[in-house]
């Protein structure tokens, strides 16, 4: 039998303690926000980051992000309620699996996530959950009086390099993982639609020496492109950087179009993405759409979570797979082979129809 985790066990000469009763689990879920704000203290403290592989005061941690001893003990002390940090015997904290997540360098990094999904403008919008509930759409642009990404590019830039830096933590996580997975051999040219900083075109031109690839997004996003896709990088007599809105157009043609996580937007911006495929490729063209699924995940809280942000955010929705194939089918698409990409996001491997 596997021994319980440090952090959950039971203190000593106890059996594990029961459940909670409903009462008191509804209380700790109306307090949620605060276990969310706690995450986003630590990670914006830095605390995880001081902390190595050995316990610390919570005075030598307090100098070293430069806090007070008392309140971050406090801000532990609660995290460690969730096993996120623990607190042992002495009164020193040590890390959990999940602290060492909130590292920045550490190699499955969530910091940046962790941060996006606690940013400002979050704590605007869950309160009006109701609202686009009712109305089914996002509360936004009620809010701040413009669509969210214009908002976060124009009046709220610290979030926009939060939400890039975010992207390409999940971007570096996954693009090996996409790349393993296609089999582009007979394809001489790949383009990544709104693609990032390029993680996954990078990847494939790796895998694939004589493949010519595009990278498509805002020019905010592409002008932070990996620099080995930039002018003077190993891949940039290969690579070529488009700047530009591809729900506007999709100004390249490719053998393959790879839309990865960006078709959660609202109905019309992803109607418009899906034509301008279409109109782009032409018959026979391969898509390959890669998306996380509310309905085949490890973690249905999360995303189920993440789909009331889109809801509040661009009036969006994490798809089903019933509801993706509908929508691809729906763009003009033939849709092949579904498969895993690993335990978060799944391929719908598609052709343009005649």
């Amino acid at each position: 039998m596997t021994a319980p985790s440090p952090e959950l066990s039971a203190p000593a000469g106890q059996g594990a303690a029961p459940p909670p009763p409903p009462s008191m689990r509804l209380r700790e879920l109306v307090f949620g926000a605060a276990c969310a704000a706690a995450v986003r203290a630590a990670a914006r403290l830095g605390v995880a980051d001081v902390l190595g592989d050995a316990p610390l005061t919570v005075e030598h941690l307090a100098a070293a992000v430069r806090a007070e001893p008392k309140p971050l003990r406090r801000l532990l002390r609660a995290l460690s309620c969730y096993g996120v940090f623990t607190e042992r015997p002495d009164g020193t904290f040590a890390h959990t699996d999940m602290s060492r997540l909130l590292r920045e360098d550490d190699p499955n990094s969530l910091r940046y996530i962790s941060l996006w999904c606690t940013e400002p403008w979050t704590w605007d919008a869950w309160p009006r959950l109701d609202e686009a509930v009712r109305s089914g759409r996002n509360v936004v642009e009620d809010l701040y009086g413009k669509e969210f990404f214009v908002y976060l590019n124009e009046d709220a830039p610290e979030s926009a390099d939060v939400f890039n830096r975010a992207m390409t933590t999940s971007s570096e996580q996954s693009a090996r993982d996409v790349a393993a997975l296609l089999d582009l051999s007979g394809a001489s040219s790949v383009a990544d639609l709104g693609g990032g900083q390029g993680h996954v075109v990078a990847s494939l031109l790796d895998k694939y020496p004589a493949m010519r690839g595009y990278l498509l997004d805002l020019p905010r996003v592409v002008e932070n492109a990996v620099p080995r896709l930039r002018e003077g990088g190993d891949l940039s007599g290969r690579a070529r950087i488009v700047p530009g809105d591809v729900r506007v157009s999709v100004p390249v043609e490719a053998d393959v179009y790879i839309i990865k996580n960006i078709l959660e937007w609202d109905d019309d911006s992803t109607t418009r993405l899906l034509r301008n495929v279409v109109e782009a490729g032409g018959p026979g063209t391969r898509v390959v759409v890669i998306e996380n699924l509310v309905d085949d995940t490890p973690s249905m809280r999360f995303s189920t979570a993440m789909d009331l942000l889109l809801l509040l955010n661009v009036g969006g929705a994490k798809h089903t797979t019933a509801s993706m194939v509908a929508r691809l089918e729906g763009a003009g698409l033939t849709v092949g082979d579904i498969r895993p990409v690993n335990p978060y996001l799944h391929a719908f491997d598609c052709t343009v129809s005649a």
